[in-house]
């Protein structure tokens, strides 16, 4: 099943983060990964303790982001890192973790995260995003490339996804696709969620 991930941000957040969260969690998505790596780490802790209650009340698995000692700590079951910080934790420290995924921009990446015992990543940017004005998305060949080269690995695109292309990323191999802006800013997520899965339905 092609799965839908929230990515979070919570400087784009028109209302209450909170409020934003459990509104995004009731929706239904396959997963929320709460990215709020410029946070400092015991404000992260005390954030992940709430992001972690709100998302187990509505079944939506929580992924933190950056912060591992903190995951650790709290005993988290899934965890998401840059590649530079993956590679300084212990092979135990990884071990903890039931899902453990990495964000990749090359194949070379993509080679690392295996080796580091991965059990997904996210590829991109794929298409151009206001979250990183100025920079070219890598375009659907480069997911079309990383896909083939991850084999069983699941991939899920991120950068600029939306309705509109949406299939077009399920048709070049991605196992599901991330959403940031859309669902921090969207006036209700229930509804884009729904548009979304019947975007996919479509074509199933």
């Amino acid at each position: 099943m092609f799965k839908l991930i929230c990515v979070t941000n919570r400087r784009l957040c028109r209302e209450d983060f909170s409020l934003r969260l459990a509104k995004i969690a009731a929706a239904g998505p396959d997963a929320i990964i709460l990215r709020e790596k410029d946070l400092p780490a015991a404000a992260y802790q005390r954030l992940a303790e709430q992001a972690l209650s709100i998302c187990g009340q509505y079944e939506a698995p929580c992924v933190l982001h950056s912060f591992a000692q903190q995951a650790l700590g709290l005993g988290a079951p899934r965890l998401h890192l840059p590649l530079p910080q993956l590679a300084r934790l212990d092979e135990a420290e990884r071990r903890r973790f039931a899902c453990l995924g990495a964000s990749c921009h090359s194949l070379a990446d993509l080679q690392a995260a295996r080796r580091l015992g991965c059990h997904y990543i996210i590829a991109g940017h794929i298409f151009a995003t206001d979250c990183k004005p100025g920079r070219p998305g890598r375009g659907l060949s480069f997911l079309r490339e990383i896909c083939r080269a991850a084999g069983p690995l699941p991939v899920y695109a991120i950068g600029g996804i939306a309705p509109e292309n949406l299939l077009q990323v399920r048709a070049a191999g991605a196992a599901g696709a991330c959403l940031m802006s859309s669902l921090m800013t969207c006036p209700e997520p229930a509804v884009l969620m729904r548009h979304l899965r019947d975007c996919l339905a479509e074509k199933a």
